[in-house]
């Protein structure tokens, strides 16, 4: 016979805690083990698969993704392909904001003004904001408008506004991001 787990060793092995390791049986992602005098008792095959879910955690899947992509394994398919597609769409999604959120904070860094509340593009931004847009059709709105050479948006924050004096630019101010 193989030799067994413990749960306490199948922890030690793949620096999961043992609570984990439970929680994950109770929904599904790791199958029941064996019990010896009532203590579970795993293959060693065990250390792989928790392996799966971890790295699968790691990249994005939440557990209940992560049982979709355990269940999507069968000899004919490839049913985790799908799951994989959409995961792919949904990290590009959050990159797309996350690089969208990385330009604005560095162009709110690199404005002159010591108030950004005093930021002609910032409180256009913040306008835009409130009346839709996501940050990167705010962005997009306050440079667009300043390639035009519109007129100022009135201020919506209740402050006094004046306009960038170094840039006719994005969310805060520089049409460039500071090297």
């Amino acid at each position: 016979m193989d030799e067994q787990l413990t749960i306490g060793e199948l922890a030690g092995r793949t620096g999961v805690a043992t609570s984990a390791l439970r929680y994950w049986e109770e929904l599904g992602l790791l199958p029941a083990p064996a019990r010896v005098s009532g203590q579970r008792r795993y293959p060693p095959s065990a250390v792989g698969m928790v392996g799966v879910v971890v790295m699968l955690r790691d990249v994005g899947f939440t557990l209940r993704e992560v049982k979709a992509f355990i269940a999507s394994r069968s000899p004919a398919g490839d049913g985790w392909r799908e799951l994989y597609q959409r995961k792919l769409a949904e990290l590009d999604q959050r990159i797309a904001q996350a690089q969208a959120a990385r330009t604005a904070i560095a162009h709110g860094l690199a404005c002159p003004h010591k108030d950004i509340f005093e930021c002609a593009n910032f409180t256009g931004g913040v306008a835009a904001f409130l009346a839709g847009s996501s940050l990167e059709e705010a962005h997009e709105e306050v440079h667009s408008r300043r390639r035009s050479g519109l007129p100022e948006e009135p201020n919506r924050l209740g402050r006094q506004v004046g306009p960038c004096p170094t840039s006719p630019g994005a969310i805060g101010c520089p049409t460039t991001e500071p090297a």
